[in-house]
């Protein structure tokens, strides 16, 4: 029996949830409502409503996107489908995907066997923005290109890496593989994201987040090559407190 990319990508998703640990969870739950008060760089949007989000540093060790607008909120998740591969599996109908990440001569500095991530592939977030004013860049504030990001959604974490930057003044994007981890049902694609503003993106600053020598970079599915940079993520995520 032959089963479809796009049925492969769900099923492997299915089985790649990590629970979410309490103190994460209290995370999520605290900092959602209200206000940032350590905002690192504000007015941006999540393309769905006003310039209300920021990057926000109200947690030691982390940098998070947050708004202040309607009580408090996370981001949505748009799909990101830069890199290799932009239009196979369910990028096929992405109408503003482009050839290479902002990261892809770091990802071939690896000397891994890839020429870039694929977003069908490698579970990344967009994150950081280049260009127009406000503009933020993650660098400066201690982020490592290819790090290890923790992603809250649909009540588990899944872990990625910092794949992209946005040139615009958007945020909450993320490959169409960690898309499919986070909501298996939605039935997302290149061109069909998740709307609602739940999801918490986690950056770790520091030399602790880069992916250790075991990450699988040229693994053959996104399930394989988030378990391997789990212990990376679990040890970040572990650090946290609310």
């Amino acid at each position: 029996m032959k089963y479809s990319l796009a049925a492969l990508t769900v099923a492997a998703s299915v089985v790649s949830a990590y629970n979410l640990p309490d103190n994460l969870s209290q995370i999520y739950n605290k900092h959602k409502t209200g206000a940032c008060s350590n905002k690192l760089a504000s007015g941006f949007t999540d393309g769905s409503g006003p310039k209300t989000f920021e990057y926000c540093g109200d947690v030691k060790g982390a940098i998070f996107i947050h708004s202040s607008g309607n009580g408090g909120q996370y981001a949505n998740m748009d799909i990101d489908c830069d890199g290799a591969n932009r239009t196979g599996g369910k990028c096929a109908n992405d109408p503003t995907g482009q050839g290479t990440t902002a990261f892809q001569s770091e990802v071939q500095a690896l000397k891994a066997g890839i020429k870039d991530l694929d977003s069908n592939l490698h579970p990344y977030v967009v994150f950081g923005n280049e260009g127009k004013s406000p503009s933020f860049d993650p660098r400066k504030h201690g982020m490592e290109p290819l790090s290890v990001m923790a992603v809250v959604c649909n009540n588990q974490v899944f872990y990625g890496v910092w794949g992209d930057t946005n040139g615009e003044t958007s945020v909450g994007e993320a490959s169409i593989s960690l898309a499919d981890m986070c909501f298996p049902n939605e039935h997302l694609d290149g061109n069909n994201g998740h709307d609602p503003k739940d999801v918490l993106y986690i950056g770790f600053p520091g030399k602790a987040a880069v992916p250790s020598s075991s990450t699988k970079w040229n693994a053959g599915s996104a399930k394989a090559f988030e378990d391997s940079i789990k212990a990376v993520g679990d040890k970040l995520v572990a650090g946290l407190k609310a």
